[in-house]
């Protein structure tokens, strides 16, 4: 086989060969190629630079240059020419319902991905599907379901080359508020080329009725490949109704003015494929007198041609077969039963329904594909599904994430690891959730169709499925194409895959459910392919003395649940940071709370369970601007504000830093997020002891007096941490732990009394934060529980969390840590990578557990591990008698404190061939915003 290459200065080029030969061609640097044939000759063409190319039809002299825009999208109905065409379902959030399903449309020029709910970029990652080739990004709404992953797909293709990759996002609202919502955590946001359509909005961000033409289609690409038009639904209700009439200002009050908010709208997207072009008949070409040449290519064209040997135009209906129409596919996102009877009016459709008789009218086009993202409760109506029943002969992908629970989950490599550990220690471990969802066992009549019958006359309707796809091109294939679905694979296929792998595991299990129940023992040693020590039981693990604020503790008191443990951007074993401390029956506590917080909190307590915990949420606290430490947050608020709907209840306090609140108010134009924001500055130690508080939180007075003996534990710990390894506070940590001025605390006030109220509410004496050394306004924080009465009238101190962020060790971190019973540290980097990790400002697992020996921390957990370490990361084990690595899901009682250092050795014998750095292309290791 010869094969030609063509340069950036050889755009075109012509060749004789035999036709026999096989030849090659195209842009060398292209990774996407086109792919087509053309009788014996086989064409790969780099489709960005070429805009032309000269092949072989027959053998001899004679050569045909074909346009590469008409070889794109043209078809020879014989079958010699053919483009690929395919939509595919991403991520469709079935089996946590977290987030709204993504559907990538790829063809030879460019890809196209139609929302980008939270996971996506994970999802992706898990199945080696190169977000880094996606050109333009379409939102069906633009809010936290539809738009949670943006921000760190954003962050990942901003960091791809030297320049990064520029993406095109469109949506039927005002993006550029979202995205100048990013600029302070997305260093490229310039990359990013915003599309809005629709209405006009005024200065408050709301939506202005003057531009809003709600039943046009609105046509966004029409090029030779495809056109893409977009229809606008708004809910229909009174305040919107009057809002859009545009009546005088005096007859509007504010609920009219904020009604149709830009996340009020939703899109509609019609794809539609240029029609097939019928074969070319070279004999009846030559009987018109034509002769082989370009005049052949300028009827396939379209074009009309003189006859070279008789004086006669020759039309393209002369030669050419019957064309066929293009395969046309609509998006339908349909979120309230208000859009749904704006919907039902929408005459941009009339065009594409069928009569009574299941026929096209004169003129129509016809469907192929609805693929319907709107939710159970809209879809499962009749007049849904009456509307439905309009489009005839088309195919119905059901892809609104409320349809069922199916018991596949959409992060396998993550699930199975979840299984290994609940066999080895369920304790520490719960089941996931995806294999043991009792609520949804019997379907609520929501998410039961209302009436079979209503689409009998419907092609198919197809549940959706990850990773289903729908042909539109090449047209022999036109369809439903399941072979690249995953297949489920049960718990107990994974648990007999860990017991064959690892016979020992069998014993191991049972020893940790000895330890668990005080009944210790030693683990005797085994053998199995290769002789090997499986635990060595260290004496110092019993060493530690249990901290009275243990004691007569019960498992109803708190729990450290490590919803995200990995840094940077998730994996597909690790998702980015995020910690739920979970008060049972008082509520719940999040710190920090990066993309996936909510998935992950559903396969931790099942769907219920994780609305129950997000209904109870007292605080979310957010340690620094760094996305993976934050952009779940919206998706979480948004929740919480849909689940107390029409509940009386406060808006939640989030506490975060201060950058955080340009972006929570920059997004809080698009949806209402029912929260109020709270400066770290003002929760540190410093500032709270500017003034004091009641003990209801009701009043204000100044705090003159400082405990002496503290003063002087602290100044004395100051020399002790001054002279060992710990780096001193920089400028910037002292300047963030000043107190605020009196105008900020004033402003501050209200909120900070709504913390400590609900703080006192759920058993707790304070939440204070101080700066670490990471970043410009870093944090760590820590969460001190209020002194118990036992049943003998006992008095019992409260336990003390002390959580890192990302930081260096620093005296400010140890001065925290004083005395914690757990302090959860982040420990980014193996002992052998100090200066990686001095250069990025993060610890090493040596350095994190020092910080908690110097500080007298009972127990020690590492999390925050960088995703070079695929599912566990590489430590000593001389240092690890008092310290615990995380995992996703992993929850931690107070009561299991005690045994918790004790499991890590049998942790260590499940991953015993798998402690190694993961050099994987698909990994980007520690991007600049970890």
């Amino acid at each position: 086989m010869e094969v030609l290459k063509f340069g950036r200065k050889r755009p075109h080029a012509k060749f004789v060969m035999p036709a026999s030969s096989k030849i090659v061609f195209g842009y060398e640097c292209l990774k996407q190629k086109f792919v087509a044939m053309y009788r014996k000759v086989i064409i790969v063409i780099g489709y960005r630079e070429l805009t032309s190319l000269v092949f072989l039809k027959d053998s001899g002299a004679r050569d045909y240059e074909i346009s590469l825009l008409s070889v794109c999208h043209d078809h020879l109905s014989g079958g010699s020419i053919s483009a690929m065409f395919v939509f595919q379902i991403l991520g469709t959030g079935m089996d946590t319902q977290d987030t709204s399903p993504s559907v990538l449309l790829f063809f030879d020029k460019q890809r196209f991905i139609f929302n980008a709910g939270e996971g996506l970029q994970r999802f992706c990652t898990e199945h080696k599907i190169k977000l880094s080739k996606i050109d333009h990004i379409f939102f069906s709404r633009v809010c936290s379901e539809t738009a949670g992953g943006l921000p760190g797909l954003l962050l990942t293709l901003a960091g791809m080359g030297e320049e990064g990759m520029s993406v095109n996002i469109w949506g039927p609202s005002d993006l550029e508020y979202l995205v100048g919502a990013m600029r302070s955590f997305i260093p490229n946001a310039a990359m990013v080329h915003t599309h809005k359509f629709g209405p006009a909005s005024n200065s408050k961000g709301d939506a202005s009725p003057t531009s809003a033409k709600f039943d046009n289609p609105l046509v966004l690409i029409n090029d030779e490949v495809v056109k893409l038009s977009a229809v606008l639904l708004r809910p229909s209700c009174p305040e919107v109704d009057c809002l859009l009439e545009n009546l005088p200002a005096q007859s509007s009050d504010a609920k009219a003015e904020s009604a149709l908010k830009p996340g009020n709208l939703a899109v509609i997207y019609i794809c539609e494929l240029p029609e097939i072009k019928g074969k070319f008949d070279p004999n009846k070409a030559a009987a018109l007198g034509l002769k082989p040449g370009p005049k052949y290519r300028e009827l396939q064209l379209g074009k009309s041609v003189k006859s070279d040997h008789q004086n006669i135009m020759v039309q393209p209906s002369d030669v050419l077969g019957p064309s066929l129409p293009g395969p046309i596919v609509l998006l339908v996102d349909c979120p309230t039963l208000s859009h749904l009877e704006h919907l039902l009016s929408v005459q941009a459709f009339t065009d594409y329904y069928t009569d009574a008789c299941n026929s096209l009218p004169q003129g129509s086009k016809t469907v192929n594909c609805v693929i319907h993202l709107s939710p159970a409760h809209v879809t499962n109506t009749i007049k849904y599904q009456e509307w439905m029943t309009r489009f005839g002969g088309a195919q119905h992908i059901m892809a609104g994430h409320e349809m069922k629970n199916i018991e596949v989950p959409i992060l396998k490599s993550s699930a199975r690891i979840a299984a290994r550990l609940n066999y080895l220690c369920p304790q520490f471990f719960p089941a996931p959730g995806f294999w043991f969802h009792q609520e949804l066992e019997n379907s609520p009549s929501d998410l039961r169709p209302s009436n079979e019958g209503l689409l009998s006359n419907c092609h198919e309707m197809i549940p959706a499925e990850n990773l289903l796809k729908f042909h539109l091109r090449p047209y022999a294939q036109l369809g439903l194409d399941r072979s690249t679905v995953p297949g489920m694979t049960s718990h107990k296929e994974i648990i007999d895959e860990l017991v064959l792998e690892i016979p020992e595991i069998m014993d191991a299990s049972q020893q940790v459910s000895n330890l668990l129940l005080g009944h210790s023992k030693p683990m005797k040693e085994k053998t199995s392919r290769e002789p090997r020590k499986i635990v060595v039981e260290e004496p110092c693990l019993y060493e530690n003395a249990i901290p009275s604020c243990l004691e007569s503790i019960t498992r109803e008191d708190m729990e450290i649940v490590l919803l995200g443990t990995g840094s940077s951007q998730p994996s597909k074993y690790r998702n980015v940071s995020s910690i739920l401390i979970n008060l049972f029956s008082k509520g719940s506590i999040l710190f920090d709370c990066g993309e996936g917080t909510l998935g992950q909190l559903k396969r931790r307590f099942g769907i219920k369970g994780a609305d129950d915990a997000i209904r109870g949420l007292r605080c979310i606290w957010i340690s620094h601007i760094h996305a993976d430490h934050h952009t779940g947050l919206a998706r979480i608020l948004a929740l919480r504000r849909d689940l107390l709907k029409g509940e009386p209840h406060e808006p939640l306090v989030v506490v975060g830093p201060r950058q955080l609140k340009r972006f929570l108010d920059a997004y809080q134009r698009l949806e209402d997020l029912d929260m109020q924001f709270l400066d770290c500055r003002h929760t540190t130690e410093d500032s709270l002891e500017s003034f004091e508080l009641d003990a209801d939180g009701s009043d204000l007075s100044p705090r003159n007096n400082v405990n002496e003996k503290d003063s002087d534990q602290s100044s004395l710990l100051d020399q002790k941490v001054g002279a060992t390894l710990f780096a001193k506070g920089s400028r910037m940590q002292s300047y963030w732990k000043r107190p605020g001025s009196p105008v900020e605390n004033a402003t501050a006030l209200p909120i900070l009394k709504s913390l400590m109220k609900v703080l006192k509410e759920a058993g707790l004496e304070a939440l204070s934060s101080f700066p670490v050394i990471h970043c410009p306004q870093a944090f760590g924080v820590i969460l001190q529980a209020a002194d118990r009465i036992n049943s003998a009238g006992k008095k019992i101190p409260g336990w003390k969390i002390v959580y890192s962020g990302d930081t260096r060790p620093c005296p400010e971190l140890v001065k925290a840590s004083l005395g914690a019973t757990v302090l959860i540290h982040e420990a980014t980097f193996e002992d052998g990578m100090v200066e990686e990790a001095i250069s990025r400002n993060h610890s090493t697992t040596a350095e994190a557990i020092e910080v908690g020996d110097s500080a007298g921390a009972y127990r020690i957990i590492l999390t925050h591990f960088s995703q070079r370490y695929p599912k566990i990361p590489v430590f000593d084990d001389n240092h690890m008698h008092n310290t615990c690595i995380a995992f996703d899901m992993m929850s931690v009682n107070l009561a299991d404190l005690p045994v918790l250092p004790k499991v890590l050795p049998y942790i260590k014998l499940l991953f015993r061939d798998e402690m190694i750095v993961d050099e994987s292309d698909d990994v980007i290791v520690e991007t600049a915003v970890a």
